[in-house]
């Protein structure tokens, strides 16, 4: 069976589903496209698609099963809204939208008409990710306590409308979502405190940088580091564990594990170690025999995994991955990011 869909928005991201669905997606077509941009429209047309001259005439074509809304952020809530009353199945980029207000109204209508509504959250299938997820899934640490994750770049630039603050642009509404995701996707319990950051070095209306510190029921502290004016790295993922330290250092999953030995029973003499820093006890080397270096247990996924997901929901064979649930509390989270920067102070969360 074919499920046809249309995409709202064919610029760099709508390109970019429609290459993977017709590549990787076999359930599902592309038949047609709207936007508003008249290089967008001879790209539609190129592609061999249907292209519309409305949203109207979108919402009104009953050949369409689903709708995939790629346009600037502060436009999804609209498209979202319209195209679940006209009978069709939503999928909306990231962010869904700038609050979790907006948010619920997308929601309410989604039950209303009786059609599904999901987020493209494709960084849950990240080979990074999912190899931080496999650690504690084998086994090979535990009880972790401070998690770092981070995404750093040099560019000092935003790209297009994500400069701007009416479009919902900043790093909190792009990069930010995604890790929160990710985050909410692997710590238990409620999240409690949030404490947030947020700089303008460059760009003049939103968020080029931001770092947000995280604290869950559990006692694990969680930060979230975005930087566009970074010339010197850290890891993409640096994990401390009451039994070891794992970190990976980029998004090519390279890096380490170092833990505990079987057998490290180790007796802390008296006696000041010298080191470069001077005398000292408490951070004095560790002998090499109490400790282990194990290879990170790299797992590889593709995006794709995500489609797949959607075609078995549209023919009953599967629930969503991505729930209107999980959605909500990342835009909640991302609220609580927003609030206490405003504030200057922490915010408690409960959810």
């Amino acid at each position: 069976m074919i499920h046809k869909m249309a995409i709202i928005g064919l610029g760099g991201m709508g390109t970019w589903h429609y290459e993977n669905i017709k590549e990787k997606i076999p359930e599902i077509e592309v038949v047609a496209a709207y936007d508003i941009r008249k290089e967008a429209k001879a790209s539609i047309l190129e592609k061999g698609l249907k292209l519309y001259g409305t949203p109207q005439d979108l919402y009104s074509d009953k050949e369409i099963e689903l709708v995939l809304v790629s346009t600037p952020n502060d436009t999804h809530m609209p498209y979202a809204i319209n195209s679940l009353k006209s009978g069709k199945n939503v999928i909306s980029e990231k962010p869904v939208t700038l609050d979790s207000k907006q948010l619920k109204l997308i929601i309410d209508a989604s039950e209303e008409a009786g059609k599904f509504f999901t987020v493209h959250q494709n960084r849950r299938w990240d080979n990074d990710y999912l190899t931080m997820k496999e650690i504690f899934k084998q086994g090979l640490l535990s009880d972790p306590y401070i998690i770092e994750s981070r995404v750093q770049g040099s560019r000092q630039s935003l790209h297009g409308w994500r400069g701007y603050k009416e479009n919902g642009g900043g790093m909190v509404l792009d990069w930010g979502v995604h890790l929160v995701d990710q985050m909410l996707n692997f710590a238990p319990g409620k999240l409690m405190h949030v404490t947030a950051h947020l700089h303008q070095v460059f760009a003049p209306e939103v968020d080029d940088n931001f770092m947000a510190l995280f604290r869950f029921e559990n006692g694990l502290t969680y930060l979230i580091e975005i930087a566009m004016n970074c010339f010197v790295t850290q890891p993409r993922w640096h994990i401390s564990c009451k039994d070891g330290t794992a970190v990976i250092e980029d998004w090519d999953v390279n890096g380490k594990i170092v833990r505990l030995a079987d057998s490290a029973a180790l007796e802390w003499g008296e006696d000041i170690v010298y080191t470069a820093a001077g005398p000292t006890r408490s951070m004095a080397p560790r002998p090499k025999e109490t400790s282990l270096e194990l290879s990170l247990p790299v797992l590889k996924s593709d995006w794709a995994e995500y489609y797949h997901n959607i075609a078995a929901k549209l023919e009953g064979r599967a629930e969503l991955i991505v729930t209107t649930d999980q959605a909500m509390r990342v835009m909640r989270t991302i609220d609580a990011i927003f609030e206490s920067d405003k504030s200057g102070t922490g915010v408690w969360c409960g959810f």
